[in-house]
């Protein structure tokens, strides 16, 4: 049979059939997206770190679960490199490295947050295949329950890591204002991770958790409650061009600012709502100025996830201009200044984060 051709060249056998492997594995790693999600859900992985090298029928014995489906699961997880299997013993386990990544929510490198994400992106996939035609959009508050706690999770252990010990440091002066005690905004908090870090380790400041979503709003105030520095967080369901509050020494907006629909106006709300010498710290997700330095698995990454839910929110909201995950430092800037701060500069990054502190 005569292979396809396009209006300039024939298809090359080889450079097909490498694309076909890529695709096949591309096919089994989306099949087992939802198996993270479920091995996470049902303590597998979190077993098999405790108690493993486990027989399927152990481990199943172990979480309450059915031994048919662990056996399925067990050996998806061992085809991936996800789970390890011993084949003289017929056992499963983690490795140290493998429970990092999907039994340990405290690691750095823990992401079966963001695979929960992902499946919850996906139910409002015929909805977001039919703004591909209208160019209307799926606010954040219209997503499934799913995307919200499957992003606090992917996002958590990188605040937890890396929010007080660097990035705060790397800020002109303001881990000495926090010390003293500081008045502190969190926009866009979200289920309240951030507001709770800082809180935590600076127990003379003041902060206040704004989101424009009600029930993560609801949700940020039992973890502070559970944490019990509620006394110390106060709570403001409003948009990020409309929250409260004037004089603040510091405003953090973290993994937001690319979603909202009018950037612009966001950031001069935020440059009114500061003190003279206050800063406003916006931690996005790491991006170079240019597409083609953008293609590699983080920012494949975030452009996937920028397609289902970040540009989505920013059209529901307007989208003028819509960033998207990958705007980069250059396009944040330009943004940021449009909107009255006369100063931007990185003041640290990681492989997944760009940490920007702007000054009136």
């Amino acid at each position: 049979m005569a292979l396809p051709t396009t209006a300039d060249e024939s298809v090359d056998e080889d450079k097909l059939d490498e694309l076909v492997g890529m695709a096949v594995n591309e096919l089994g790693a989306a099949y087992y997206a939802p198996l993270i999600v479920i091995g996470d859900r049902l303590g597998l992985y979190e077993a098999l770190a405790d108690s493993g090298p486990l027989t399927p029928d152990e481990l199943a014995k172990l979480t309450d679960t059915v031994v048919p489906y662990v056996n399925e699961w067990l050996a998806a997880g061992a085809a991936g490199g996800y789970v390890t299997y011993d084949a003289e013993t017929g056992r499963y386990r983690l490795t140290p490295e493998q429970a990092a990544l999907l039994a340990d929510e405290d690691s750095p490198a823990f992401l079966a947050g963001g695979f929960q994400g992902l499946l919850g992106y996906q139910r409002s996939l015929s909805e977001i295949e039919a703004d591909f035609r209208t160019g209307e959009g799926v606010g954040w508050h219209e997503q499934d329950e799913d995307v919200c706690h499957g992003t606090e999770r992917f996002y958590r252990p990188g605040y937890e890591t890396y929010l007080v010990d660097e990035w705060i440091p790397a800020l002109d002066g303001i881990d000495a204002r926090l010390r003293e005690g500081a008045r502190v905004a969190d926009v866009g908090c979200g289920h309240g991770a951030s507001t709770i870090t800082v809180a935590e380790a600076y127990p003379d400041s003041e902060f206040v958790a704004i989101d424009y979503h009600d029930h993560s709003i609801v949700v940020a105030r039992e973890r502070a409650e559970k944490a019990g520095i509620a006394d110390r967080i106060s709570f403001e369901v409003a948009t990020a061009k409309e929250f409260n509050g004037a004089d603040y020494d510091l405003v953090m907006m973290f993994d937001a600012y690319h979603d909202m629909g009018d950037p612009v106006g966001v950031a001069s709300h935020v440059r009114e709502t500061l003190a003279d010498d206050g800063t406003w710290m916006l931690v996005e997700p790491f991006a170079t100025d240019r597409v083609e330095d953008n293609l590699n698995p983080i920012g494949r990454a975030f452009y996937c996830a920028s397609t289902l839910a970040c540009v989505p929110n920013s059209l529901d909201q307007g989208g003028d201009p819509v960033l998207g995950a990958q705007a980069g430092e250059a396009r944040l800037r330009e943004v940021i200044t449009a909107g009255g701060f006369t100063s931007v500069r990185r003041a640290t990054e990681t492989p997944f984060n760009l940490v920007l502190e702007a000054k009136p």
